[in-house]
């Protein structure tokens, strides 16, 4: 059995312009659609496993109404009828059917272990557990989907139903934390927010009536072109009023603007009212508006609006404080509602890891004939003993990373991490393992399914090797690790851990230092700055310098702090922004015009980069072992275990 959890959503800001901004694809004048969408803390809990048939179970309390157990056949032609039924478990079925018709998969159990999250009340309990059932498929079946794929066949799935979900709603497979979407015609993007201080929310059922189909239905009459003033003012909220509010709630978000965002939310329920409200009877929700204007409410929040597609649906707060956020759930709760707490907290924006490996180890021949070199066994300081990779990818998944990239050399290659990260041991040896061991086999396991590969078919240097993991990388910042090295952290968070924050902070093309013996310098890149901060942690780099001789170093690259003058080289960490990849795509591309046959540097383009953008140099605590080489193997087993 693998333990799943899929969260509900929450619409923060931007409701109704997922359907809105598809109609660009009709009307180019219409603005891309834009919204602020959260996974909260309410969700659905479930264990999975493979069966001969789609069979769901349920031990959750709470519903026994709603519940029978349900099974049928993996057939298309059952998966559909039931997909049309309208029951509970249509949007189960619709997922399936479309699981069952593209990727030709066999049967699936899930036990539905508990839910929290609240049925029919906005939060899209129906796109969870389409997402659950999206994941549970590609978690079996080994589909290799990525978040955004689960995403989009959790929503083709629904559609398959008698339901018209919104786009928005199948945000939740990105899990507990806010996301910026944009529509734009057909396409979608998902974009993680940075957070810097927690906040209290408070959303309820109103425990009235919605009518969605009516709203959504004269909504739409405004659509692809306006043919009144009422209708363009619909636009103009959707389109660019909407663009710019969303835009000032990501900045209050990332600045920790708790009030502001407040008052925004206030200010976007009062417009909504005004440009909304006379396209539809069915939004004249007084129900809403009475709680929004209740007076025992008003000093336990910064401010509120309506939820989804508005009406007499739901309702959420920005709460004061924790104590706030109590007192208001409580009273919602007094007067009828039922209502639930959602605290954001601050969120890392990394998310993605690139770890390249294509080398074959020629300084480590003959051992690297019989075993690639990322497989190499370390002692560890626990006692046991870890391959090379697996050391990594645990730092990575304890600093909170999601998706790993492996880059590889060629396809042949990609057995020996399925060997390791997909299958299961033999029973023969399974039996003889600890009943720790045995638990640690399906968290290797587990880490498997975070693993993504691609592939650097030509050897055309790192830059090269790095630029594979374009696509995987997309828009957002991705950390690179080096595949020869490991890193032992000297503080209470792994070294990654320790990149990922600063970059949040700073929000900047990030390389990791450390400080190097000035009589090594001509072995390593060599990084030069200023101080940004008073702890000497910090820098503002001016200078990168790939393999300096120890004259020019001395000459040009020492940097003072309070122990004099140092030398700092790269620890091996990067976190790498778009304009990376958009710089190693123009390198591979003059490379090719001009027939060169040099290597294409991360260094090169790391400098380009800095230059027009400017770069952070972030001082790990911590020690980085090289393996790349027989001394340096040499002491990284020595040395790490310890």
């Amino acid at each position: 059995m693998i333990e799943l959890f899929v969260p509900g959503r929450l619409c923060l800001f931007g409701e109704h312009t997922d359907w809105a901004g598809r109609y660009r694809t009709m009307n180019a004048d219409i603005e891309p659609g834009m919204a602020i969408v959260t996974g909260i803390e309410q969700g659905i809990y479930a264990e999975i496993e493979k069966s001969m048939i789609f069979e769901m179970t349920c031990e959750a309390e709470g519903l026994d109404t709603l519940w029978n157990d349900f099974s049928c056949r993996m057939t298309d032609s059952e998966l559909k009828s039931v997909a049309k039924s309208g029951s509970f478990f249509s949007y189960c079925a619709g997922v399936a059917s479309y699981m069952l018709e593209w990727y030709k998969v066999g049967g699936l159990r899930i036990n539905i272990k508990k839910m929290t999250l609240p049925i029919k009340s906005g939060l899209s309990s129906s796109a969870a557990i389409c997402v659950l059932v999206a994941r549970a498929f590609n978690i079996l079946y080994h589909l290799n989907l990525n978040t955004m794929g689960e995403m989009n066949i959790a929503y083709l799935g629904e559609l398959r139903t008698q339901s018209r979900c919104g786009r928005l709603d199948q945000v939740c497979a990105f899990g507990v934390r806010p996301n910026v979407m944009v529509f734009d015609g057909d396409e979608i993007s998902v974009k993680p927010m940075s957070v810097k201080v927690p906040l209290h929310y408070v959303f309820a059922d109103l425990c009235s009536h919605k009518d969605t189909i009516t709203i959504l239905r004269d909504l739409n009459k405004a659509y692809p072109f306006a043919s009144n003033e009422k209708e363009q003012a619909e636009h103009d909220f959707l389109g660019k009023d909407n663009l710019k509010m969303i835009d000032q709630a990501v900045r209050y978000m990332a600045e920790g603007k708790v009030e502001e965002l407040g008052q925004l939310m206030t200010y976007y329920e009062e417009q909504f009212d005004s440009c909304m409200n006379p396209i539809s009877e069915a939004l004249k929700a007084p129900v809403l508006k009475s709680v929004l204007s209740d007076e025992n409410i008003k000093p336990l929040v910064y401010g509120g609006k309506g939820v989804g597609s508005h009406g007499d649906g739901s309702v959420q707060f920005l709460a004061k404080g924790q104590e706030e956020q109590d007192k208001l759930a409580d009273y919602l709760n007094s007067i009828g509602c039922k209502a639930h707490k959602l605290t954001i907290s601050p969120a890392h924006i990394v998310r993605k890891a690139i770890i390249p490996v294509a080398g074959f180890g020629t300084r480590l021949y003959p051992a690297t004939k019989g075993v690639r070199k990322e497989f190499f066994p370390i002692p560890c300081p626990d006692g046991t003993v870890k391959p090379v990779i697996l050391i990594l990818i645990e730092e990575l998944v304890k600093s909170g990373i999601e998706e790993i990239c492996i880059v590889l050399g060629n396809k042949q290659e990609r057995q020996a991490y399925a060997d390791y990260f997909e299958r299961m041991l033999p029973d023969e040896h399974l039996s003889k393992l600890t009943k720790n061991n045995r638990n640690f086999e399906k968290h290797i396991l587990s880490m498997g399914k975070k693993l993504t590969y691609v592939y650097q078919t030509e050897k055309r240097g790192f830059g090269h090797a790095v630029y594979q993991a374009a696509d995987f990388a997309g828009e957002e910042p991705v950390l690179l690790m080096l595949g020869d090295t490991i890193y032992k952290s000297m503080s209470n968070k792994p070294c990654a851990l320790q990149m990922i924050e600063a970059f949040e902070k700073y929000n900047k093309l990030m390389v990791g230092i450390h400080p190097i013996p000035v009589d090594e310098v001509s072995r390593y890149g060599v990084m030069s700055g200023v101080w940004e901060d008073r702890d000497f942690m910090v820098m503002k780099v001016e200078t990168i310098k790939e393999k300096p001789s120890r004259s020019f170093a001395e000459d040009y690259l020492g940097v003072g702090d309070q122990n004099g003058i140092g030398y700092y080289s790269v620890f091996g960490q990067y976190v790498l922004t778009h304009e990376v990849f958009a710089q190693l795509a123009d390198d591979i591309k003059a490379a090719d015009q001009c027939g060169s046959t040099a290597e294409i540097e991360l260094t090169a383009a790391l400098e380009k980069v800095r230059q027009r953008h400017g770069m952070i140099g972030y001082k790990v605590k911590g020690q980085m072992f090289d393996m790349g080489n027989p001394v340096s193997l040499r002491n990284t087993i020595i040395g790490y275990s310890e």
